[in-house]
């Protein structure tokens, strides 16, 4: 019997499919969210809020004109990516003690644009 076996690769690898928001300021990216929708693709993220909806919206972009995008940091060995949005957060008073951790995303189209939707607890907001 001849075996195909494929070496497994996997391991501490990120296998989230949702978006984080970390304490210090960041959004991640991890390892099968970013490679399940192309995000290797893309430079930038930029960042949209919902007050009233309590909602993070992203859409990745390779535009070099976009005035409020941020960098998107790859990481050299294949954990994601992420983006350092410490301007965001402070100037909607994200509050990131009480809104970090992984979050469910959900895509939806604004102004032409494919965005990525995630909803933080609006019972965390003073």
């Amino acid at each position: 019997m001849e075996f195909k076996f494929i070496k497994f690769d996997g391991r501490n690898a990120r296998l989230e499919n949702r978006i984080t928001i970390t304490k210090s300021n960041s959004i991640g990216f991890p390892q099968k969210f970013y490679e399940d929708n192309g995000i290797k693709a893309f430079k930038y993220a930029v960042l949209f809020w919902d007050d009233e909806n309590k909602a993070i919206g992203i859409h990745f972009t390779n535009e070099d004109g976009e005035k409020s995008k941020f960098s998107i940091m790859h990481s050299k060995i294949g954990y994601g990516g992420s983006v350092v949005a410490r301007s965001f957060f402070k100037t909607y008073n994200i509050d990131l003690d009480a809104h970090h951790g992984r979050f469910d995303w959900e895509k939806t189209n604004f102004n032409g644009q494919e965005i990525f939707v995630i909803k933080l607890d609006k019972n965390k907001f003073v």
